[in-house]
């Protein structure tokens, strides 16, 4: 049997986004995206995570975006978003295939130990002023050495030297993946060593990034770093500040990419953004599609 770690390596994870029309859920949406999600090279897609607002959402809502991606995706993986032990278990009940574990600064190790129990999980490695925790080495280790643990997802936003600190601890495990969340230098961050992506970016243009992840495997550096040029414009376009508009901005992105209905990109939990915004992502999307032509 295929390990949930061979299923994510070398693949696009993308964090998705929920279409929300003013404070609700636009459930049709939310097929239409994962249908045309479940038809791009990903593989799976990650719910309930910043990206997905999944500590914001209700039990109900939850419940009902995990079973329109499993049932839009039943043979790729599906990654649920965990902040404590309630949601882990939603996940496992929704058929979810791994967690990813919400940082934690009481009892790190613990906590993904009990998380463990319920399903596979990733760790998370996030930048403190998104909510994140500065685990030291030790901590990493630790956790790493978890035997239900595939892997952890990084997201510093913009510190390299970070991400090389917890490369080089990858290293001491080398059955374990490290999965990059690094919007801002993905592909520098696959040079340094990152096997997957777990990324908000790739709730719109995925085949791009995926096509990146495929030139790195294969050693195709001329792909690669035109790939690499389009992934930084399309960041550098979308995770600005204010940063907690990324994910307007990436439902915006999907929109322009015919994924999601140009009215059902709310964000309620995020900052209001001016249309200019709007213009700038839409742009990107079509430039970015015909330099890939």
């Amino acid at each position: 049997m295929t390990s949930l770690a061979e299923r994510l390596d070398g693949g696009l994870i993308p964090a998705v986004p929920v279409p929300f029309r003013g404070d609700e859920m636009d459930a049709v949406a939310q097929r239409t995206y994962a249908g045309w999600m479940a038809r791009q090279p990903v593989a799976g897609v990650a719910v309930w995570a910043h990206t997905g607002r999944g500590p914001h959402l209700s039990a109900d809502v939850r419940r009902q975006v995990l079973d329109t991606w499993r049932e839009a995706m039943p043979d790729r993986v599906i990654v649920a978003g965990a902040r404590d032990i309630g949601m882990a278990i939603e996940a496992r009940r929704g058929k979810a295939d791994a967690l990813l574990a919400f940082p934690e600064r009481q009892d790190p190790i613990g906590y993904h130990r009990r998380l463990s129990r319920e399903l596979p999980v990733i760790a998370f490695y996030l930048y403190e002023a998104a909510g994140g925790v500065s685990y030291d080495d030790r901590t990493l280790h630790a956790i790493l050495e978890l035997p239900d643990v595939v892997g952890i997802k990084v997201a510093t936003l913009d510190s390299v030297m970070t991400f090389q600190r917890i490369a080089a601890v990858l290293r001491s495990h080398p059955s374990k993946l490290l999965i990059t969340g690094e919007d801002r230098f993905l592909g520098y961050s696959l040079l340094l060593g990152a096997r997957a992506a777990l990324i908000g970016m790739g709730a719109a243009l995925p085949d791009v990034q995926a096509d990146l992840l495929r030139a790195r495997v294969q050693e195709d550096w001329p792909r690669f770093i035109m790939l690499s040029e389009i992934c930084d414009r399309f960041a550098q376009t979308t995770f600005i500040e204010p940063m907690e508009g990324y994910i307007r901005r990436m439902l915006w992105a999907a929109a322009a990419e015919g994924a999601l209905p140009a009215d059902a990109c709310d964000d309620p939990w995020g900052p209001s953004l001016p249309n200019d915004e709007r213009d700038a992502v839409e742009r990107l999307v079509r430039d970015a599609r015909a330099t890939r032509a």
